[in-house]
């Protein structure tokens, strides 16, 4: 992970195209080429992306996703959950399962796509992340592991014009400390949809919250906490990268590691307790 730039490989999915009008055809032949390939026998994993309002990102992310070396047949679904710009166009243009969640949370969204879903492994991306082509494979090893039953990765920004790289980098290396100490009693806390991986047998016991609350993946893995262990994958060659747009609400790079570093701070001796059994599905914390 470098400290000064992007990585180099995320170049080729540098999209810019001001509408899907402008988008080649060959540019989406060439990606449901790769996607066929990847989804020529009965899929093991099935890669579930929640889409809401997408169409600037959604092309490279399954193109990143397509672009994955392995041997394992994969199915994509993209579950759109009411978009009201061009992200269903650009669905129907990809060789992936198009499934619509009226209901709105991504909580809902994902239990759409668990509930189409079969393959015996599944693993949740955002529509606005990148993925390394080592991805599949790395999660898919983890998820294998003995007691497994739910794997979480790392992700790191792209740093812009607005933001270096340098600054993103100090604020990841605070989110990863932060990470070890949650991991130590409390490893639902990490979880993240964009980087995450399930046995679908366990997960159909648990589901997803079905209402729109935050928090809709760490309530997920909590309940699957009975069941085995909750990996963390620290392999910085599978981080998916992701832009800097939840950051940017903060003002500032520094204010937002402020605001996060002080909630931190405030329940860190929380981190070193169980959390106690409970509803995940009608709570508020």
């Amino acid at each position: 992970m470098n400290a000064f730039h992007n990585p180099q490989w995320i170049k080729k999915y540098n999209f810019h195209y001001p509408d899907i009008e402008y988008i080649p055809n060959y540019v989406f032949s060439s990606i449901n080429r790769k996607l066929d390939f990847l989804s020529r026998n009965f899929p093991l994993v099935s890669i579930i992306i929640a889409a809401k309002n997408e169409e600037a990102n959604l092309l490279s992310t399954i193109s990143s996703i397509a672009n994955n070396k392995t041997r394992i047949p994969i199915e994509i679904i993209v579950v759109d959950n009411n978009s009201t710009d061009r992200t269903p166009d650009i669905i129907k243009k990809l060789h992936v399962k198009s499934l619509v969640q009226p209901m709105q949370g991504c909580g809902p969204t994902r239990q759409l796509g668990l509930e189409n879903a079969r393959g015996q492994y599944i693993l949740t991306a955002d529509a606005d992340c990148l993925y390394p082509e080592t991805w599949i494979d790395g999660m898919i090893k983890k998820l294998k592991q003995t007691n497994a039953v739910c794997v979480y990765g790392r992700y790191s920004f792209i740093g812009n014009n607005k933001t270096s790289r340098l600054k993103l980098f100090l604020y990841e290396k605070i989110k990863d400390v932060i990470a070890e100490l949650r991991n130590y009693k409390r490893p639902h806390m990490n979880s993240v949809g964009l980087n995450m991986g399930f046995i679908k047998e366990y997960m159909q016991k648990v589901g997803f919250v079905r209402r729109d609350v935050r928090g809709e993946d760490g309530r997920m893995c909590f309940d699957l906490m009975r069941y085995g262990k909750i990996v963390y994958v620290k392999n910085n060659s599978l981080r998916v990268w992701t832009g800097t747009r939840t950051l940017d609400k903060d003002g500032s790079i520094f204010r937002a590691m402020k605001l996060r570093v002080v909630k931190e701070l405030r329940r860190l001796a929380d981190y070193i307790k169980i959390h106690p059994h409970h509803d995940t599905k009608t709570s508020h914390n």
